[in-house]
């Protein structure tokens, strides 16, 4: 586990699981560049010693700037991880906004998209480099309520299916990590909202999300962070194109 060779990209990386993803490689010895939307996180990303811009994924115009950016602080990439994602909206289909479907596939799959694009030539020139796309346990699951979300998330797995095979005759694997519920502000959100929209109170429906999983527990940050260095690093060198589940085995999203 010495990434001291390595050059590392981490979209959403100034916050949450991004954050943590990001700190994992910083310690085992990676230089980091960290993007994220949220500029005082970014600020606050810097003071901790990443490099670090502000950027908006789901923009390609702002993609291919960050892309240029990183080359030059880097000199270069070896391994890109494409956190950024948002949860979308909750509701049954049918009073779901047009535009509230259309931004959480702009982020959560024509972001991932964006990157891979513009940063491929760099991977190419890469020895054995690595993409990991952040997916969800709602991208092998269905979940009612969470349409644009879960649609979203299982086209990142045909995204990394498909990459797998186009990128490996250059020597990149891809791969895709499955978070179950991961503790935090995010799912908290989520529950409120899932709540609401059951008419249940939050607690109730806070249970169920924590129960989903055969282990009764949220996912923490750090389990996707470790997910993420194991599929970057030599000890995974023949691991290419799966759906990495990190979610205590969940059969059943609500």
């Amino acid at each position: 586990m010495d990434f001291s060779a390595k050059r590392v990209l981490v979209t959403a990386g100034a916050n949450g699981i991004g954050l943590a993803i990001a700190t994992k490689f910083k310690e085992l010895g990676a230089a980091v560049f960290v993007t994220d939307i949220d500029p005082d996180a970014v600020a606050k990303a810097r003071i901790e010693g990443f490099q670090a811009a502000v950027s908006d994924v789901s923009d390609e115009a702002q993609v291919e700037v960050l892309i240029s950016t990183v080359r030059d602080e880097l000199g270069g990439l070896d391994i890109l991880v494409n956190n950024a994602g948002i949860a979308g909206p909750t509701g049954p289909i049918q009073a779901l906004a047009s535009d509230a479907w259309r931004a959480t596939f702009d982020v959560n799959i024509h972001g991932q998209f964006y990157c891979i694009k513009h940063a491929l030539p760099l991977l190419r020139d890469a020895q054995g480099a690595s993409i990991i796309n952040l997916s969800s346990a709602a991208g092998r699951l269905g979940m009612a309520g969470r349409s644009a979300y879960s649609a979203s998330k299982w086209a990142v797995i045909g995204l990394t299916k498909t990459l797998a095979i186009e990128l490996g005759a250059y020597g990149i694997r891809v791969n895709a990590i499955c978070p179950g519920a991961v503790n935090g502000p995010r799912i908290d959100s989520v529950i409120a909202a899932k709540a609401e929209m059951l008419d249940q109170p939050v607690e109730q429906v806070s249970t169920l999300y924590h129960n989903q999983s055969s282990l009764g527990r949220l996912i923490e940050a750090e389990d996707i962070a470790n997910m993420a260095v194991f599929a970057a690093s030599e000890m995974a060198r023949n691991v290419n194109g799966q759906a990495l589940a990190v979610d205590g085995n969940t059969e059943k999203l609500y």
